[in-house]
């Protein structure tokens, strides 16, 4: 699709958050195994729920532009979460392992924080305001998780990495 305006530049950018959270969805029941804190463990799985609502949301943004998601890759995600399987794949101790786990995935959430607040940004100047409604929910979690796993880190895994 040739990107003429910034109405396709936000559609291209869409596609690229809905691979990336599709990507997640693949990636966090392995972190979530790879975890033995429960707080941990259950951290990735009950984002993997929230993020399959995001994936909903793309789902009803594109649906109301009449359009498909695409089959666009997002290769930024995979590239975070290569990192993080390279991490797991390690001989670490656990508690370094659970540390470099959350160091992974709050690269994921630095990304769609960057994504999601571009797209936000985009959709009000397209007067899109059920879109931005949307982004901006799921905007919100993203940074909440961020907020929540720079707090597990700091009280508890990484004093125990140490």
């Amino acid at each position: 699709m040739a990107m003429t305006s910034l109405q396709d530049l936000y559609v291209e950018q869409l596609q690229d958050l809905y691979s990336a959270e599709r990507q997640i969805t693949e990636a966090l029941p392995k972190m979530a195994r790879a975890a033995k804190t429960d707080t941990l463990r259950m951290s990735f799985e009950g984002h993997l729920d929230q993020t399959r609502q995001q994936i909903d949301r793309l789902e009803r943004i594109f649906k109301n532009m009449r359009l498909d998601p695409g089959t666009e890759h997002c290769e930024a995600m995979e590239g975070i979460i290569k990192e993080g399987e390279e991490l797991m794949s390690k001989d670490a101790d656990q508690d370094v392992l659970e540390a470099g786990l959350i160091a992974s995935a709050q690269r994921v959430e630095h990304y769609e924080i960057a994504g999601y607040g571009t797209v936000c940004t985009w959709a009000k100047m397209l007067g899109r305001q059920d879109d931005l409604s949307l982004l901006q929910q799921t905007l919100t979690e993203e940074k909440e998780t961020d907020m929540k796993l720079t707090n597990l880190a700091e009280r508890s895994i990484n004093p125990k990495a140490m």
